[in-house]
């Protein structure tokens, strides 16, 4: 945890003697959150006396919840909901509780749930295939959801195809209905699904099916100007352009929004004049026909001449052959991509693969709603009892999920029994190495010893996961704070300050 340290050095003379003043860890409560019974000293004595603790050397079991309570109950906190467990792996001795069996809004900590679920049914070495299959002239292209493809990809199956000596085609048709049901969950929020990190997901995804725009100030008083990385992607979108560059040194106020029900984006804001060009991430709004687009792109390239295009249901023929395939990465290595940077896309495509492959009900005919089944049956066998979740997606995007902390470490500790464990382990972030927690607990003694994953909405911080303390044992925590309204980032530190603790304990 990055903690701001600074020596505040103080001189007073009083009845001739010199008073040496000595070196304190100081941490700044703004004047909204001082609570108004509370004197400035007394806050800060408190705040000494919690810092000394999370920074001590060792800590015993028995002082843990006296450490935590000390954190979790200060006074700018006082409004917002707690809930934790912390639990020995070995054991399952509970080292702290609190509002356990609660629900909160997990985030992305429902991540942990889909990537466990997909390891426990299709095994770390499955792989999500592309297919090229064709005849007298056509080519049908059949996309399973593979998160990884790209237009190198595209490239590949191009010259594929092209080595078998084909460079006319009278009709390619792209099938994309491997997954059934919307495209987008109907739970996101609006502000969501124009956004990269809300792009929608269907059978053949490409680039992530997200674009970047790029934000570049001008001269003072005109609008931006903005360019696009892909821009056969970007001509799905109309862009109406209400921004302006602003003076020097001024706070950037940039947004870019989607229109409801309209293919327009909208940008608003200003940026100074002397910053450097903004990047941002943008949603494709027709993944089927981006596909479709780029991959006629990638023939013609290749030299093959395509007369006809469409989008068409998926057509059974046992005698067709396949001519050109790719297949992602195997399961392993795109749970490390799911976990490691919160990637709600790859999240999304799991639920749905394990809907598509293990669905029990064949009049369902949405992917993600067999996808959800089956998860909270395989969640029931891993030991997470069913009344302690509510789960709606597979990324944690919706605000209508609902999981406790029990449930969380539940499955941690199904997962860490579990002959997966070591691949599970493997996809979480480490702290101050990898993935969403890099840049938190450098040069501290959780810094390697962590591996957990992140979760953040606006008003929700969340994490969960393992500590494997060294000269105590692994311990299980979840931790999740709720409803606060100021920035994730003035909330996480407090969160941090939790686990130091936890990896700072010792047998006494």
């Amino acid at each position: 945890m990055n903690f701001k340290s600074f020596a505040v050095i103080g001189r007073s003379i009083a009845l001739g003697v010199l008073v040496l003043s000595c070196q304190v860890w100081v941490r700044q409560l703004s004047a909204k959150a001082q609570s108004p019974t509370l004197s400035s000293r007394e806050a800060f004595a408190s705040k000494q006396a919690v810092k000394q603790q999370s920074y001590a050397r060792n800590i015993c079991p028995a002082q843990l919840g006296q450490a935590i309570d000390a954190i979790a109950n200060r006074p700018e906190y006082r409004r917002y909901r707690w809930g934790m467990l912390i639990q020995t792996l070995s054991s399952s001795q509970i080292l702290y509780s609190r509002d356990a069996q609660q629900y909160f809004t997990p985030a992305s900590n429902v991540k942990l749930f889909t990537t466990a679920v997909a390891l426990n049914q299709l095994g770390s070495q499955f792989r999500i295939r592309t297919s090229v299959y064709g005849s007298n002239g056509v080519l049908r292209v059949v996309g399973r959801g593979d998160p990884s493809l790209t237009d190198a990809q595209l490239k590949d199956l191009a010259q594929q195809l092209k080595r078998q000596g084909i460079s006319q085609v009278q009709q390619l048709i792209v099938h994309d209905d491997y997954f059934q049901g919307p495209i987008v969950n109907v739970n996101w929020q609006w502000e969501d699904v124009a956004s990269d990190y809300g792009a929608p997901v269907n059978s053949l995804i490409l680039n992530q099916n997200a674009i970047e725009m790029t934000l570049l100030p001008q001269k003072l008083g005109q609008p931006l100007k903005f360019t696009w990385n892909d821009p056969l992607s970007a001509s799905q979108w109309q862009v109406e352009n209400f921004s302006v560059t602003a003076k020097n040194g001024s706070e950037s106020t940039v947004a870019v929004t989607g229109v409801l029900g309209k293919p327009v984006l909208q940008i608003w804001g200003e940026l100074a004049a002397n910053s450097e060009p903004e990047p941002v991430g943008v949603a494709v709004r027709d993944p089927a026909e981006n596909f479709l687009r780029h991959f006629q792109t990638a023939l013609e390239s290749e030299g093959i001449s395509i007369a006809q295009t469409m989008l068409a249901p998926s057509q059974k023929s046992a005698d067709e052959p396949e001519l050109a395939a790719v297949e992602s990465p195997p399961l392993s290595q795109l749970l490390i991509d799911t976990n490691q940077p919160s990637n709600n896309l790859y999240a999304e495509v799991l639920l749905r693969t394990i809907g598509a492959i293990k669905k029990s009900d064949i009049r369902n005919q949405n992917t993600a709603e067999m996808g959800l089944e089956v998860l909270k049956k395989t969640l029931t066998d891993l030991g997470v009892e069913p009344e302690s979740y509510v789960i709606e997606d597979g990324s944690g995007l919706s605000r209508h999920n609902l999981v406790s902390p029990l449930a969380l470490v539940q499955l941690l500790k199904a997962m860490a029994q579990s002959p997966q464990a070591e691949i599970y382990r493997a996809s979480l972030p480490v702290a101050g190495v990898s993935g969403t927690l890099k840049n938190r607990f450098k040069n501290t003694a959780a810094q390697g010893i962590v591996l957990a994953k992140t979760g953040t909405l606006g008003g929700v911080s969340t994490l969960s996961g393992y500590v494997d303390v060294p000269g105590y044992e692994t311990v299980i925590f979840s931790i999740m704070l709720n409803q606060y309204d100021r920035p994730a980032k003035k909330m996480r530190p407090a969160i941090d300050e939790i686990v130091l603790l936890l990896s700072r304990l010792r047998r006494c």
